[in-house]
């Protein structure tokens, strides 16, 4: 349960609470599920293969097939990555697993200089549902990505204007690299000034770059 809590604020603190579970109780496969998932967040990529392979024999669910096989490209072996994502039991994922099997394959297609085979494995129906489940952003920003390193540059933008509409939570950072993109440059005041602090005036001037020099709002970016 700690495990869980912490895989996302602290996954090294997550791994030993995890780790603690599996000298406890190393034949119950929802253990050896946390003890993998941890590992691939800390980059134990070795340890993670191991601990989710035996949670797949303990359990018979192919659930975590997508992490093994970005555990493969993470060990420099996108081929073995390939062949996870060739593999019959794909088809028994669930959307959210068959949309992440195929960001990997994606991957491991760039990792091996197949820059044209990434487009084509990203390019799927499933780009224009209209969900707005957090997997449709990413999928939309990977594929504006893989279209990008091929030189597609008008359809990346493209497509990572329609990934930044259906990111609610930021997660792909679609929004920040359009606005990198069109030159504009963010400021947080609270890290600049502080929580309490507020910057200082100066007759109508506000502190900061004067107003010439700001960047202009468009009317398409509001």
């Amino acid at each position: 349960m700690m495990a869980g809590r912490l895989l996302d604020e602290d996954p090294e603190a997550a791994w030993e609470h995890a780790v603690a579970a599996r000298g406890s109780a190393s034949r119950i496969g929802v253990v050896r599920e946390a003890t993998g998932l941890a590992a691939y967040r800390t980059g134990r990529y070795t340890q993670a293969l191991g601990e989710l392979r035996t949670a797949r024999r303990v359990t018979g669910s192919d659930e975590h097939l997508p992490v093994m096989a970005d555990c493969e490209r993470g060990l420099g072996r996108p081929e073995r990555a390939l062949d996870l994502a060739a593999s019959p039991e794909v088809r028994n994922l669930d959307r959210l697993g068959q949309i992440e099997m195929l960001l990997v394959e994606a991957g491991a297609r760039t990792d091996l200089g197949q820059l044209d085979a990434a487009v084509v494995t990203l390019q799927v129906q499933a780009l224009r549902a209209t969900t707005t489940a957090p997997w449709l952003a990413r999928l939309r920003s990977a594929y504006s990505d893989a279209l990008r390193a091929v030189g597609r540059l008008e359809e990346a933008r493209e497509w990572l204007e329609l990934a930044a509409a259906v990111d609610e939570t930021g997660e792909t950072g679609a929004a920040d690299r359009l606005a990198e993109q069109d030159g504009l440059v963010f400021v947080d005041l609270i890290e600049e000034y502080g929580e309490d602090d507020e910057p200082e005036q100066d007759g109508e001037a506000a502190a900061g770059p004067a107003a010439q020099d700001r960047p202009q709002e468009k009317p398409e970016d509001r």
